[in-house]
């Protein structure tokens, strides 16, 4: 319990106010394609970039990851309003992979018809992303760990995507369990078993550590993308961390078992409230999940070190999220993702860097759909116009946006068909809706709608869609028509507009 106590404080230690530039010392300006400095024999002095995303790891996850609070944390800025537009994996990746939201990427699920890998491919989407860019820019490239959900469904098995000159992922679902899978490795399938030393988040790390050595001596800025499993189920601990947080539970908020659902849309009212047995099965995982989040903790210390090591450090942007947050008996869900409620659409977002203040954080809305452009801008890369984000160095240094020039909602949407495996949401209707920095609204097919208040209400535990003003109500529902069929700019115009208020 000593341990979790000291975890929770490191966890505080990024509040504060911050102050942001609209462009951070040692970032390259974007490059007209073509150009001399977009060659790779003119990129030295460029920042490197090292993305971690984890997958399904809530925002108060953090808290348990000392080495995030201390180098992460502690040295950079937080995001807390950072959310996904889609709380399910492959669409969010998929949206981290291009800068767009889902339903301009088409990856609307994991698996057939209208998602998994087999989609993004069909579309065409993996022609461009965000390695595609940095690689075209004179980045050394690198993905490590997981991809997208099916991969290489439909592709030879030895299938390395464009844009990447290291090529290190689990084919099918094998990393999941962290042991007995087969990588490919840049076109080649290699077995790894069952030993200590095969623990994936381990094999990861190591390559890491060789991928920045390399690049170090490379003359290259180098691009990593490190995507390990945990901590989804069956979030397998390292062996090393088997005894740890031995009497942790799951975080009991007031949205925990929630006592009167009756405003809820069906599929929460027909839910049972959480028994005592599902209760412990939630503790029983969220210890789980924490064990298996330290190997990646440690992944992160070791990042650090190589980077120290090879005089790297200075020059490197470090940035740390999620692809979806997850469900722990909040609402009476047991487990899972994709409901549009804060633990499922909200995650941790952190950057380390250059000319990024330390231990800040900024409360303005940002998400998945901004990380692309984010990587393009420190690189110099050309972005293609199909992008809906929009990059996030103004808020990482000195001198933020006004408020009126930064967005002010953030669209949340979820498709048919449902294939979380893990979940128990069987009957979860298609819904869209927005998210602003007051209010969270959803508008599902079946003519249910949700209204939260979040500044008296951030449990969400009242629905007020049923007694608010009507003026109001249209309020909403057309902001959330303009951005669920919104692409580039007008994305980024709706996003802007003014939100409705709630009265009070």
């Amino acid at each position: 319990m000593r341990r979790l106590a000291l975890l929770a404080i490191l966890a505080l230690l990024g509040s504060g106010a911050i102050a942001c530039t609209d462009r951070l010392p040692g970032v390259a300006t974007a490059t007209p394609a073509g150009s001399p400095a977009a060659s790779p024999a003119n990129t030295s002095g460029r920042p490197n970039i090292i993305f971690v995303l984890t997958d399904d790891e809530t925002a108060s996850d953090f808290a348990f990851m000392p080495n995030v609070q201390n180098l992460l944390v502690g040295q950079g800025m937080s995001l807390p309003n950072f959310f996904v537009t889609v709380s399910l994996c492959c669409p969010s990746r998929s949206t981290i992979l291009r800068g767009q939201y889902v339903h301009n990427h088409g990856v609307l699920t994991n698996s057939d018809p209208n998602g998994g890998y087999k989609q993004f491919m069909a579309r065409g989407d993996e022609s461009s992303t965000v390695a595609t860019w940095l690689h075209d820019a004179g980045y050394r490239t690198a993905l490590l760990g997981k991809y997208l959900n099916g991969y290489p469904d439909g592709q030879d098995r030895t299938h390395v995507p464009p844009g990447w000159d290291e090529w290190d992922s689990p084919i099918g679902i094998g990393g999941y369990s962290e042991y007995n899978y087969q990588l490919n490795e840049n076109g080649k399938l290699v077995s790894y078993g069952f030993t200590p030393n095969d623990y994936l988040v381990d094999v990861m790390a190591k390559k890491a550590t060789g991928f920045i050595e390399g690049s170090a001596t490379s003359g290259s800025p180098f691009f990593l993308y490190l995507a390990p499993f945990a901590p989804h189920q069956p979030a397998t601990p390292a062996p090393r961390h088997l005894q740890l947080f031995k009497d942790a539970t799951a975080p009991r908020t007031p949205a925990y078992n929630e006592a009167d659902v009756s405003d809820k849309p069906a599929y929460v009212r027909n839910r049972n409230a959480v028994t005592t047995g599902a209760g412990e099965q939630i503790d029983a995982l969220y210890r789980k999940r924490l064990q298996s989040l330290q190997s990646v903790d440690e992944m992160v210390a070791g990042l650090v070190k190589t980077l120290t090591d090879t005089g790297q450090l200075d020059n490197t942007y470090i940035f740390l999220t999620s692809d979806n947050g997850f469900m722990q008996g909040q609402h009476r869900i047991l487990m899972g993702k994709q409901v549009p409620y804060e633990e499922s659409i909200r995650v941790s977002m952190v950057a380390r860097g250059p000319g990024i203040p330390a231990g800040q954080a900024r409360d303005y809305l940002a998400g998945n759909v901004d990380l692309a452009p984010t990587f393009a801008a420190i690189a110099g890369a050309k972005v293609p116009d199909f992008v809906d984000g929009r990059s996030l160095l103004p808020l990482l240094g000195a001198s933020p946006p006004s408020a009126d020039r930064w967005r002010t909602a953030y669209l949340i949407e979820h498709w048919l068909p449902q294939s979380d495996q893990e979940g128990d949401l069987i009957q979860l209707p298609e819904f869209h809706g927005v998210r602003t920095s007051e209010a969270a609204y959803v508008e599902y097919v079946t003519g249910e709608r949700e209204l939260y208040d979040l500044r008296s209400d951030p449990n969400e535990l009242q629905n007020l869609a049923a007694r608010a003003d009507p003026a109001v109500l249209k309020a909403f529902a057309d902001l959330v028509a303009s951005l669920k069929t919104c692409s580039r700019d007008s994305c980024r115009s709706a996003e802007e507009a003014t939100p409705p208020r709630l009265n009070r």
